[in-house]
């Protein structure tokens, strides 16, 4: 049978994969810092203007080497290309709907809202920091946690001094907010 009659396989198995994104509660708002939001808005303009024609230029020079169900220079390359326009797809419907919130403009420093990095003491008297930032900044290595965290949304509108229950998997913990304050602000 002709080839021009069969389906030629691209590896598009992986076609339908839902974007990498975790997931904003329903009826939330996409809440970012103006660093989040620049770094997301970075990584797009490297993706659709350096790395995906790097991919698109490999890949049209692999089709015209021939029998494509055997070149792996194209067989990789399509795959490449999938998940770049997967995460493109992603980080475009991210940066619409994205909020950016200053924490440099707040006026209320001694409460814990976005932005805020909190040193909170756990029961057995150690202390950690956090900041708190946007669902797709969330690093927790680099102890930023995402807004709609347990730990964050317990520490909101606390203050210092203030005690907070948050559920652990151990069970329920009470922590003790030691200090708030707003990288780059007066606070």
């Amino acid at each position: 049978m002709s080839k021009a009659f069969t389906k030629e396989s691209d590896g598009d198995e992986d076609e339908d994969l839902p974007d990498d994104a975790p997931a904003l509660p329903a009826g939330t708002k996409n809440y970012m810092t103006p660093a989040g939001f620049e770094a997301l808005r970075q990584e797009f303009r490297d993706l659709l203007h350096v790395e995906r024609p790097k991919i698109v230029e490999v890949v049209s020079w692999a089709a015209g080497n021939g029998d494509r169900s055997e070149n792996g220079d194209y067989l990789y390359g399509k795959k490449k290309l999938r998940e770049i326009d997967r995460r493109v797809r992603f980080l475009s419907k991210r940066l619409e709907i994205a909020e950016v919130v200053d924490p440099k403009q707040r006026t209320n420093f001694d409460q814990i809202f976005f932005g805020a990095t909190v040193t909170y003491a756990r029961e057995d008297d150690t202390e950690h920091t956090i900041t708190i930032v946007g669902i797709d900044e969330a690093d927790v290595d680099r102890g930023q946690v995402s807004w709609i965290s347990p730990i964050a949304r317990a520490l909101l509108k606390a203050r210092v001094g203030d005690s907070v229950e948050i559920r652990t998997p151990s069970g329920r913990e009470t922590i003790e907010v030691i200090d708030i304050g707003y990288e780059g602000a007066g606070g």
